[in-house]
């Protein structure tokens, strides 16, 4: 079955010479620079998070989901080197060859995809079908096309009305899954810096079904799958990875890690389905 969504997820690390030289004119050899500039941001903003147009891609992982919302695979682009302009090629080549699935990611369209778009732009890769249309309403980049990118934070927030608390790692905890373990965003920076980059995969890997879990509540919610299919759904894909946990520790850790969501309707239908009595909140409106 053809692949119709591709749930990614991108780690990225600042560019040290491009820091040292738009901020500090070269002055500063390029560790120096980067560390000299993420002091200055905790100070500022008491977060050292570099933005993303100082950063490239370090690993991008990507989940083949189907029609049928069954997870196929999962893909670390350029594994082992992880060179960030193959990686930023492998990416929009493959949107390309799976015949432009429809991207799922959380929080994508401020940081994933802004990042891949520089990227693109920083190698010299053309991606005419990502910027087609003759208006830019109709380019599958724009923010409200959710048939080209659905963002499952922009989503929840009615495309920024609120703001999201907690991120991915509330949304997973809220469906009994691992969210953040032991590696969190902050740290891969320095991760890089140690050449860390399979932990940093596999930390990636983790978001990834994060996400394609976030994904599956989201189609429940929005009509596209019931609850039972979902709860199968589920079951099947942690038969998925238990098939592969032997090869990859992050799916190992995934499972120590795992929880099950805690079903109310299991004991409590019942009692759902009896009409609100006069005088509460919802007659109050």
């Amino acid at each position: 079955m053809a692949t119709s969504f591709l749930v990614f997820d991108v780690e990225s690390v600042a560019d040290a010479d491009l820091v040292s030289r738009v901020h500090y004119g070269g002055v500063y050899q390029p560790a120096d620079a980067l560390a000299r500039y993420r002091d200055e941001l905790r100070e500022r903003y008491d977060s050292d998070f570099v933005p993303y147009t100082f950063q490239v891609p370090a690993v991008v992982v990507v989940g083949k989901v189907n029609a049928e919302f069954i997870l196929e695979d999962i893909v670390a682009l350029d594994e082992p080197r992880f060179r960030p302009h193959v990686i930023t090629e492998n990416f929009w080549r493959g949107w390309e060859r799976y015949r432009r699935p429809t991207l799922v990611s959380f929080n994508g369209q401020r940081f994933d995809v802004p990042l891949l778009e520089l990227a693109a732009f920083r190698y010299g890769i053309s991606v005419p079908g990502w910027f087609q249309g003759g208006k830019p309403s109709d380019q599958p980049r724009n923010r409200f096309n959710t048939t080209a990118h659905i963002d499952l934070c922009e989503m929840l927030t009615n495309f920024g009305a609120t703001r999201f608390t907690g991120g991915l790692n509330l949304a997973a905890n809220l469906l009994g899954k691992p969210g953040k373990m032991d590696v969190q965003g902050h740290m891969v920076q320095d991760m890089f810096a140690a050449g860390q980059l399979t932990e940093i995969a596999d930390y990636c890997r983790c978001d990834v079904l994060d996400t394609y879990f976030v994904f599956l509540r989201s189609r429940v919610l929005v009509g596209r799958l019931t609850l039972e299919q979902e709860q199968r759904l589920i079951a099947e894909t942690k038969r998925w990875i238990e098939q592969r946990a032997e090869k990859v520790a992050a799916y190992r850790l995934y499972l120590d890690r795992w929880g099950d969501w805690s079903n109310p309707w299991a004991s409590g239908a019942e009692a759902a389905s009896e009409p609100l009595p006069a005088g509460t909140a919802k007659d109050a409106g």
